[in-house]
């Protein structure tokens, strides 16, 4: 019976929100770094709606004891995935209260040694995963007003949703007490702990915004939140919603799974984005930035009721964040990337059969096509309409649930606009009607440039050089020079050579960057022309730069080697480790062959984050310098969290027991791998090939 039992209860509980209102939870939490794992009591308070003779909380492989309702223990279940309390419920207002412990599998990620100073213990609960960490609600229409008491090492910065109540230290170990005071899903809680540092700016509505940064990182603030508080003031403007939270914070986080993740109140997000003012001009964190925090009113004041709907957060957030960045990079940047994504979709659509409005739709389509969707509609309808409809769909909706439906019921309240017509063509159909949307794009200077060369795309060199000449010699935006010399690829370089030096002679990072992409064979007429990119501020350009010049000329290597020996590059040491990868391969510096090799070994260690750890174990293998260490550090790949750096562990094993070298080598080192590391290369040995 007990199986027929929680066969029916599971069928029952997708309408228990119907039944059971969980109102707000507090917690008293401890996490032990050494065991990865945490203790918690929690109190839950609800209403019972309807009468009921069962309700259940989600909980993954957690332990439960000491459960209480009203203050008497009551009958549960623990069915490895949710707890189970079982009584004869009636209308009214409880309490329940248990004890757990819990060694997560996913959603807690411990980083870094135990209780050192590179320590970092964040959660990533995005879609349903806090309920292996934390006893929650994987359903999204399920809001409760959380509070988290977190005990910890005080050496350490705790942070989660909310304000911080206080702080209360005895010895070594800290109590951090943070309270909320509106409703969120489950999948918003967020918990941050390491060796921050923390500054507060305040928005111009005096919301405080707490920056945290690793204290190692302390140059790199400026550049990383270079416009955290414009941003910020932007979008509660141009909203015209007030911020729903008492405090936002933003906190990078090592290895993280995704570039950012906008808890409520709290958005974590990838250290790649911490950068330095050269790294700024490759990859900074602005989009990121805009793109989660408006998530805050999009995502986590209003929640799409199922993934069906998932647009009405990652298309809203996708548009919000493009209007951010044009109040900070101009019109041109934002139509360029209107342009730019209306490619990817255009492209995706020839195979891409599932619509917007469809839960198992593409990121492509619920990001960008969501934003295209709102941007033709903004359009359309002009921007008072537009943002009189977002005012009152965000004020009724607030700390709701919401369709497609709702959002579409408050566009006809406000305009005429046919929402039938929209939603056929922009959220039911993979089709895109070109010519509506070239409409839209011709309205601005770049995109109507970039329309007219991508026309030219299949015209000989001759019939539109005079149009390249102008646009590599006019003030147009970087986008319309960079096509230019994109088309240019498969011409010879005799043809191409005067447009080169034209690229190169705008000084723009971006179209300089496109010229060094684009030769990967440079002719020794165009030599010093090309080193000239290596004094660029742009990483990624000295990195290519780097690269194709070593290939290329063998005379001058020594001559590159010792003007970039000392380049670091992004925080994943793509510098460096090309460099160090480069010298191992020029006769000049064999005398440090080996003090070169440690150091790239070195890198691949789990000192590192996963991109740099790859990126040097790529090399040594791809130079054949394997020895224990290499393979050891290649088999502690396969254990990591982020599941790109474990599959090329898992892929570049296979590879390697091809050879039965490496195969006995692999075996040799066995016994001295942890449990988990075990397995895994156990696993790999024994797979048919």
């Amino acid at each position: 019976m007990k199986y027929l039992f929680l066969f029916i209860s599971s069928f029952v509980f997708a309408q228990q929100t119907k039944k059971v209102d969980f109102t707000s939870v507090s917690a008293h939490l401890s996490l032990n770094a050494v065991e990865k794992s945490i203790t918690g009591n929690v109190n839950y308070s609800f209403e019972i709606l309807k009468p009921t003779d069962t309700l259940k909380i989600d909980a993954q492989n957690m332990n439960f004891s000491r459960v209480m309702l009203n203050q008497k223990n009551v009958q549960f279940i623990n069915s490895g995935k949710q707890l189970l309390v079982v009584y004869p419920f009636q209308k009214g207002k409880n309490e329940l209260v248990f004890d757990y412990t819990v060694t997560p599998k996913q959603s807690l990620y411990f980083v870094g040694s135990a209780n050192s100073e590179d320590t970092q213990i964040w959660t990533q609960g995005q879609g349903k995963y806090t309920s292996n960490w934390f006893p929650s609600f994987e359903d999204v229409n399920e809001k409760v007003i959380f509070n988290l008491e977190i005990k910890f090492d005080s050496a350490y910065q705790v942070i989660s949703n909310g304000v911080l109540n206080y702080k209360n230290s005895n010895g070594q170990e800290s109590v951090w007490q943070y309270q909320m005071k509106k409703p969120m899903s489950s999948y918003l809680l967020m918990l941050a702990i390491g060796n921050f540092e923390k500054r507060t700016q305040f928005s111009k509505s005096k919301i405080p915004l707490d920056l945290y940064i690793e204290k190692k990182d302390r140059p790199r603030f400026e550049p990383t939140y270079r416009y955290s508080t414009q941003i910020f003031n932007f979008l509660e403007k141009e909203i015209g919603v007030k911020y729903p939270w008492q405090v936002y914070k933003q906190v990078p986080v090592r290895d993280f799974l995704y570039a950012g993740m906008e808890n409520t109140s709290a958005t974590l997000f990838a250290t790649r984005y911490v950068v330095d003012s050269i790294g700024f001009e490759d990859r900074n964190y602005t989009n990121v930035e805009a793109h989660e925090l408006a998530h805050q009113w999009f995502g986590n004041l209003i929640t799409a009721a199922s993934g069906k709907h998932h647009w009405l957060q990652e298309g809203f957030a996708t548009y919000f964040a493009l209007l951010a960045e044009k109040s900070i990079y101009g019109e041109d940047y934002f139509y360029s990337k209107m342009y730019e994504s209306i490619q990817q979709i255009k492209y995706a659509s020839r195979t891409d059969t599932i619509p917007v409005l469809n839960e198992k739709a593409s990121s492509l389509s619920y990001y960008q096509k969501g934003a295209w969707a709102l941007f033709a509609l903004h359009q359309e309808i002009g921007d008072k309409a537009f943002k009189k409809i977002i005012k009152n769909y965000l004020k009724k909706y607030a700390f709701q649930a919401v369709t497609t439906e709702d959002f579409l019921a408050e566009v006809k309240k406000v305009s005429r606009f046919d929402t039938d017509t929209f939603s056929e063509e922009w959220l039911e159909s993979t089709a895109i009607n070109t010519q509506k949307v070239n409409a839209l794009l011709v309205k601005n200077k770049i995109t109507k440039i970039l329309l007219e060369l991508d026309k030219m795309k299949s015209k000989p060199l001759a019939e539109k050089e005079g149009f390249f000449r102008l646009i590599l010699m006019s003030d147009a935006f970087h986008t319309a020079k960079e096509m230019v010399v994109d088309q240019l690829r498969n011409e010879t370089f005799e043809a191409k050579k005067q447009f080169l030096q034209l690229a190169l002679e705008t000084n723009d990072l971006q179209v300089r960057q496109a010229v060094a992409y684009s030769l990967p064979k440079i002719p020794e007429e165009f030599r010093t022309d090309y080193e000239s990119l290596l004094d660029d501020d742009s990483y990624q350009t000295q990195e290519i730069a780097l690269l194709y010049l070593w290939r290329n000329f063998p005379k001058q290597r020594l001559d590159y080697l010792e003007k970039s020996k000392k380049w670091i590059g992004f925080n994943d040491y793509n510098l460096r480790t090309l460099w160090l990868s480069l010298a191992l391969m020029t006769p000049e510096y064999s005398n440090k062959k080996q003090q070169l090799i440690d150091e790239l070994i070195n890198y691949s260690s789990e000192k590192y984050e996963a991109t740099t750890r790859q990126n040097a174990l790529e090399k040594l293998i791809g130079f054949q310098l394997i020895n224990d260490v290499v393979l050891t550090n290649l088999v502690k790949a396969t254990t990591h969290h982020m599941w790109q750096f474990s599959k090329f562990g898992r892929d570049t094993i296979r590879t390697l027991l091809k050879n039965q070298e490496h195969k006995d080598s692999f075996i040799r080192i066995l016994p001295s791998l942890d449990e988990k590391e075990q397995f895994q290369l156990n696993r790999l040995l024994n797979e048919k090939i």
